[in-house]
């Protein structure tokens, strides 16, 4: 059997001037004598999460682009070294919006070790190589423990909390009311704020079955009325917990436990409060139920929430703060406000014609929808910083499903002015090591996820992204990568699967099934292996990139071009002899577009895809070719359940993938197959486990 190993720190291209390499940048001024020896510089990991470790290394030189960096791992005590991806090849790639962003990668490798044990020591090596001399520390072996999945601590005190007039037998400590638990005293009126908290690391509030539910008109110091804070009815939480002993409010187990806002804002805020944990709870009616951040304010470090029902909500948990970190959000149900039974986007969409995008418009008071449709929860998640998972959540009915805040230029840099990177005082609130994994995401106005404004290591593996009006694929920008896409399926896209923009940069498309047409707009070093894209007649195309470097590649994919189209795929890159060609202000970037009517034709003339191969929807054993362009059915909600994205033994996407250490390991056959699911081998979870 043949194994190829594909290696993305392959070599760019450079010019040979007077017996010397330069890297030629096209609109950046006269080409630098290049230094195509690398140096090994200052290495970095990342916070570890509970199954991935991001690492990045800084160097110098290799202006030519053919240094690489060979990964490896094993479990501490074992002698066996595993093979891992190579790390990623970065290299002053520029991510631009005018005003609001312009960031430069710095010159490094960047990159993930996926799919570990959770609380568990690994060895992880590093070596760096370049055939024109490699100088400095050329390799690095570094002990790394993945987190623990988030627990009570077991030794703390535990107060029970009962709805308001409960007159039935109470486990003692009890109090009425959470904040009468979880403070030494509480109220409904100015003395609301007087108390102070009773509650300590490793402590547990046990909340009985009821409806918490509270007038914040109601002005009392009754101890049936108000509990929570007069006007905003919020509780505010200032308690911190640590690592090992977080302060934990969980349901009681005999019954369901639910805090009702009556229409508030804010439900919970958390932004003071570090290390708070909560289980088995349903937050429902207000606008963000678990508020943990804000940008430049406040925010809270290591919250979790697990086995939670969020319903009629604008927002399940919200953080843009770049000192939140390491949050864990699993097994919850988001449930959002908007329409269930209707597929349809925020905003009609460009340029609507007969063959590209939707005219959301025409269903304007069809079914009493509302075009455009008002965006009355807004996303289920929303983080930013550093060692966040978000894993096994169903998320249904909102604008946005799971995203990292766009944020802007990163704390340490500056979109107007200098740096263009951040400062090393700040790389702790860079929005790296994130990982959503195993969710179940279904019908949205706009994206399942967003890695906009993310960083390195972001990892959005094996999840079901089905009913979105826009890009399940939505990287708006990434900010130098890797960004990682492992393993996803996504089905009923009628806007198109993929959104890259600005020159998002750094970003890995892996054995994902996309059942819509891929567009990248605009977008730097990024790559695609074993997917199997086909269409649902949202563009002319099926694959078509727009790259402002020259060093993007796209191989081993399985395609089903529009039958009757002219244009099948498209590649677009600098022209030569530039090799990157990136926006900034005083620039606008030109690429040498070309256009083809199929595969065999795209391939010879770009040394793309070359060995990609043709499929149709009889690869999967129970998958229907959707329609974009068909009113009756493009608002249609599905349910995967429904169908079987598996692939039929024998079809054309068997065995057609290429080896990809770490990510597809255990391969049944020949070689990998194409797209998300390996023959053979069960389905992933998708969803809540409990």
């Amino acid at each position: 059997m043949r194994r190829v190993f594909i290696v993305l720190a392959a070599a760019g291209v450079v010019v040979i001037s007077g017996g010397r390499a330069a890297v030629i940048l096209s609109g950046q001024g006269r080409p630098a004598a290049a230094v195509n020896a690398v140096t090994a510089g200052e290495f970095l990991v990342e916070p570890p999460t509970l199954i991935n470790l991001g690492f990045e290394w800084r160097i110098e030189g290799d202006d030519n682009r053919n240094a690489a960096v060979a990964v490896s791992y094993r479990r501490a005590g074992e002698t066996t070294w595993h093979p891992a991806q190579p790390l990623l090849r970065l290299q002053h790639e520029r991510i631009y919006n005018g005003d609001q962003l312009d960031v430069i990668s710095p010159n490094m490798f960047a990159g993930s070790i996926l799919d570990l044990e959770p609380d568990t020591e690994y060895e992880a090596q590093f070596v760096m190589s370049d055939p024109d001399g490699a100088r400095g520390q050329r390799q690095r072996v570094v002990k790394v423990h993945t987190r623990a999945e988030p627990k009570p601590y077991a030794g703390g005190r535990v107060f029970h909390v009962y709805p308001p007039g409960t007159t039935t037998t109470k486990q003692e400590p009890s109090f009425e009311g959470l904040m009468c638990a979880y403070n030494l005293t509480c109220s409904g009126t100015d003395w609301a704020t007087a108390g102070r908290p009773r509650v300590q690391p490793g402590d547990t509030i046990l909340v009985h079955a009821g409806v918490y539910k509270y007038n914040r008109y109601d002005y009392t110091n009754a101890r049936t009325g108000n509990r929570t804070v007069p006007l905003d009815g919020t509780y505010y939480l200032t308690a911190d917990g640590t690592v090992d002993r977080p302060i934990v409010i969980k349901g009681a187990g005999d019954g369901a436990a639910i805090f009702d806002g009556d229409g508030n804002f804010a439900l919970f805020d958390v932004k003071a409060a570090d290390y708070t944990y909560f289980e088995g709870l349903t937050f429902r009616n207000t606008d963000v139920a678990i508020s943990a951040g804000t940008q430049f304010i406040a925010g809270s470090k290591g919250l979790t929430v697990k086995r939670c029902r969020f319903e009629d909500v604008g927002s399940g948990i919200f953080t843009n703060y770049s000192g939140s970190s390491n949050y864990y959000i699993a097994d919850n149900w988001f449930i959002g406000r908007h329409d269930s039974n209707h597929v349809i986007a925020w905003t009609a969409a460009q340029g609507a014609t007969a063959t590209t995008g939707v005219n959301w418009a025409q269903f304007n008071g069809v079914d009493g929808q509302k075009f455009p449709p008002p965006m009355t929860s807004y996303v289920a998640v929303k983080i930013y910083g550093p060692g966040h998972v978000v894993a096994y959540n169903y998320v249904a009915n909102f604008h946005d499903g799971i995203d990292v805040e766009t944020y802007g230029n990163p704390d340490g840099s500056a979109a107007l002015g200098e740096p263009k990177y951040p400062a090393k005082a700040d790389w702790d609130k860079r929005p790296v090591a994130i990982d959503f994994y195993n969710n179940y995401m279904t019908n949205f106005h706009d994206n399942p996820f967003e890695t906009d404004g993310g960083m390195h290591n972001v990892r959005v593996l094996r999840n079901v992204m089905i009913n979105s009006a826009s890009h399940a694929f939505c990287n708006q920008p990434v900010l130098g990568g890797p960004a990682y896409w492992i393993g996803n399926i996504a089905y009923h896209l009628p806007g198109g699967s993929t959104r890259l923009t600005n020159g998002s940069a750094g970003v890995l498309f892996y054995h994902n099934t996309i059942l819509a047409e891929t567009a990248a707009a605009a977008t730097s070093n990024t790559h695609w292996r074993n997917n199997l894209i086909l269409g649902e007649n949202s563009a002319p195309a099926i694959f078509s990139v727009n790259s402002f470097t020259g060093y993007t590649s796209s191989d081993y994919n399985g395609f089903r071009p529009n039958p009757g189209s002219e244009v099948a795929f498209q590649w677009a890159a600098p022209k030569a002899p530039a090799t990157v060609d990136y926006a900034h202000k005083d620039h606008a970037v030109t690429l040498d577009t070309r256009r083809f009517r199929d595969l065999d034709e795209y391939r010879r003339a770009t040394g793309q895809d070359a060995h990609s191969v043709l499929v149709d929807y009889d690869v999967f054993t129970n998958v229907r070719r959707l329609d974009a362009h068909d009113a009756a059915s493009v608002q249609k909600v599905y349910k995967a359940e429904d169908f079987d994205f598996s692939l039929r033994a024998g079809s054309a996407a068997i065995d057609r993938g290429v080896v990809l250490p770490n990510v597809n390991d255990g391969f049944t056959g020949r070689a990998p197959d194409l797209g998300a699911l390996e023959a053979g081998k069960p389905a992933p979870h998708y969803g809540p486990r409990n």
